[in-house]
């Protein structure tokens, strides 16, 4: 009896560390940028990253709730007042890519943008 129940323990832990998603793995080795929104910008505005190499972006707002969108790479991410939220990713794609807040922030919201290039 106590051999079975060991035995499924095994089993079940074994096959528990082949089904973790990747994401989970990567972050451990994962590039940590941070950026900082407040009306009507990102700092930094402008990251390279390089294709392949894990990434975690860390999103704090400063005045208001805040967003970041990368229509092209299926990204999205928001933040409320005086907080933080994080994603992680990894860029498959060569290129640069625009993203702007995905929050409605006040008047200046349609310029609030930023650009990832994603290098070889």
């Amino acid at each position: 009896m106590k051999f079975r129940f060991f035995a499924s323990i095994f089993v079940a832990t074994t096959l528990g560390a082949f089904f973790v998603p990747q994401h989970f793995h990567a972050q451990g080795n994962s590039q940590r940028i941070e950026i900082v929104a407040k009306r009507f910008e990102f700092t930094p505005n402008d990251i390279t990253l390089k294709r392949g190499t894990p990434v975690v972006l860390v999103l704090t707002s400063k005045d208001v709730p805040h967003g970041l969108k990368f229509k092209r790479l299926n990204l999205s991410i928001k933040v409320k007042k005086g907080a933080t939220s994080e994603v992680a990713f990894i860029p498959t794609e060569v290129g640069d890519f625009v993203g702007q807040c995905a929050v409605f922030c006040g008047s200046g919201h349609g310029s609030m943008k930023m650009t990832l290039h994603v290098t070889e």
